[in-house]
């Protein structure tokens, strides 16, 4: 049976929401507009708490996330849905339905814990507002949502893995609009048992110990309003909470409904209904309720709304300035790596040999893929790729830095310092893209190796390159020309050893309101639309190799995988933690210290990590090295 199940099922159908021909048009534009809306709110909601100085307390943090996961899972869920009211079939690949159900569970079971955060930060402001931030200091936030992600994706790889792991019959038809994992039970031919058991266990367990740290929190807080004297001060209590125990109820009274009504009344069209409300719905009144109901974020839109006004109102006031800002200042300092004198030569010795391994791997890299005929395949066009960019980010930083080790003053000219920003937000983006197509490319290699020739032709390689190259060119010249055409104070010294973005915001006169919100966007976007493209393709992959009988195929796959999952670690790794760390633990050492890893140590690692761990490369290293030898023994 499972043999029929790997080669007859690729495909689920979904019913959708309803089969009446006469209900579609509405329904796809009420739907439309509510995703709409969820959307712009959310997202909002996300970058409001995030730039507005007056949102930074727990409650906003926690605000931040539940609004991170509500746009998490109505975009798991709506796009798909919305696209099958205008297809003739409702059709989603097997691969699609399992990524979908992972990511699904993930946010949901996300938002179930962050609500329960949020009403323990509740109980802390009421019950004990004087310890208040030494109870919820950063740290401890961080720790509150951590634990719900990391939590949620271990159960979401479980449930997803044993479901997509057993067999399912030829009855390929999901009665729901998404798939949903009880909708996928119904098709399985397995014994269901345990996956049932599973599921029920952690369902309860999930619903239970939130609810409970819920219920327990407001019990606390009730009490603590109750024993208040004022009737100002209970009303202020109460309003605090408001908004928080309307998201509640709304969230947790839909899933009660929707998975503890008996057997006996439940209903397929029930369902669907409670589904929407909770997919798409709740997603949307989230963001309504917080902004309608409290003043603090009413105030930040409002303030928020004021600066961009003022933005664009002030644009000739700014072309004024900028005549001062290119008279009077011609010039940077670069602080460096250190002060300390005595470190000096001994990293300009490190740090010299790191660059000439990385120049050397990755010219080399680049010349081998290009002249060799075995290494004419989509994966080393992108590995290709990969080296150009690494080359190009690493001599847009290293030269002009080990200059600065050998020179008394570590001067860098106004002009030269925004050429190096932009050459290096070119590469930097560029190759964040570039691993995401990797990845792609890993995934069509091993779920469709058949058509693999086919998906990824040559001109499919170049749309994928191309792209990066010419979006990561407009943010590079954007952000460039932005930052530059504002003014500078007459401080010049960049605390830094080359010319980053956020270092040189720190010595602008300007309102940089506006340049901080583009990097936010931009650095959001790129990072996680990639990020996103990479988790979605390796998810596919790890199911369609865990679906795998032979154990040469699972560990021919993975040794296919191996180097560039290395790669995007290290590489992704290392921006994270440079750019997600909390304020309160920022320190421009730390960035120092992580710029070189991703600027020097990554460019140098990459080839390294694709010569050591590629045989083909290693035999094509090989066989150039011999026509080399030959050259020269017969001159």
């Amino acid at each position: 049976m499972e043999k029929h199940n790997l080669t007859m099922l690729n495909e689920f159908i979904l019913t959708g929401i309803t089969d009446r021909p006469e209900l579609q048009a509405p329904l796809f534009g009420l739907l439309l507009i509510i995703y709409m809306i969820s959307m712009v709110g959310n997202l909002g909601m996300i970058i409001l708490t995030k730039i507005d100085s007056k949102l930074q307390t727990p409650m906003y943090f926690f605000l931040r996330h539940l609004a991170i996961t509500d746009l998490g899972y109505s975009t798991a869920v709506g796009p798909k849905m919305l696209v099958n009211f205008v297809v003739n079939e409702n059709t989603i690949s097997y691969y699609f339905c399992a990524t979908q159900l992972a990511f699904f569970i993930v946010f949901i079971a996300s938002e179930l814990f962050i609500l329960s955060a949020m009403s323990y930060d509740r109980y802390v402001a009421i019950c004990n507002p004087l310890l208040y931030t030494v109870i919820m200091p950063q740290r401890t936030c961080w720790v509150l949502v951590a634990i719900p992600y990391l939590y949620s994706t271990f159960v979401s790889l479980l449930v997803t893995i044993k479901i997509f792991n057993l067999s399912f019959c030829g009855h390929n038809v999901i009665r729901h609009f998404y798939c949903d994992n009880l909708a996928l039970l119904f098709l399985l031919c397995s014994n269901t048992y345990e996956i049932e058991l599973i599921i029920l266990i952690l369902s309860v367990f999930e619903l239970i110990s939130s609810l409970l740290i819920v219920l327990v929190s407001y019990l606390l807080v009730f009490v603590a309003i109750l024993r208040m004297n004022s009737a100002e001060g209970r009303h202020k209590a109460f309003s605090t909470c408001g908004s928080h125990l309307t998201v509640v109820v709304v969230f947790y009274g839909t899933l009660i409904f929707m998975y503890m009504q008996p057997k006996s009344s439940h209903c397929t069209d029930t369902d669907k209904v409670a589904s929407i409300f909770y997919t798409l719905v709740i997603p949307m009144l989230n963001p309504l309720i917080y902004s309608l109901r409290n003043k603090d974020v009413k105030y930040a839109l409002h303030r928020t709304w004021k600066k961009i006004c003022n933005v664009f109102s002030t644009v000739s006031s700014y072309t004024k300035m900028e005549k001062h800002n290119l008279t009077m200042l011609s010039e940077f300092i670069l602080i460096g790596i250190t002060d300390h004198s005595e470190l000096q030569a001994p990293l300009f010795g490190l740090l010299l040999i790191i660059y000439v391994i990385s120049v050397v791997g990755n010219l080399g890299m680049i010349i081998l893929t290009k002249i060799d005929f075995k290494l004419q395949t989509p994966m080393y066009f992108f590995l290709r790729h990969l080296a150009i960019t690494d080359l190009g980010y690493s001599t847009t930083v290293g030269p002009k830095m080990l200059v600065n080790f050998v020179v008394d003053e570590s001067k860098i000219s106004y002009y030269f310092c925004a050429v190096q920003l932009a050459f290096l937000l070119v590469f930097i983006i560029t190759e964040l893209f570039i691993l995401s197509a990797m990845s792609y490319d890993r995934y069509v290699a091993i779920c469709n190796p058949l058509l693999y020739t086919v998906i990824m032709a040559q001109r499919t390689c170049w749309v994928l390159v191309a792209i990066p190259y010419v979006y990561s060119t407009f943010v590079s010249l954007l952000i460039t020309i932005k930052i530059f055409n504002l003014s500078f104070c007459g401080y010049n010294v960049i605390r830094h050893f080359y010319c980053d973005s956020l270092p040189l915001l720190y010595l602008l006169c300007s309102n940089t309101n506006e340049i901080e919100l583009i990097i936010l966007i931009l650095a959001s976007f790129d990072l996680i639309s990639s990020l996103l493209t990479v988790l979605v393709s390796y998810l596919l992959i790890i199911v369609a190799i865990l679906r795998m009988k032979s154990a040469e195929s699972r560990h021919k796959a993975f040794s296919i995988c191996g180097s560039h999952l290395t790669v995007v670690v290290v590489f992704y790794g290392t921006l994270i933690f440079m750019y997600m760390q909390p304020k309160s633990s920022h320190s421009f050492d730390t960035d120092k210290v992580a710029s070189i890893f991703y600027t020097l140590v990554i460019p140098m690692l990459n080839p390294l990590i694709y010569s050591l761990r590629n045989k083909d490369v290693k035999y094509a290293l090989h066989r150039t090295w011999k026509k080399i030898c030959k050259i020269f023994s017969t001159v």
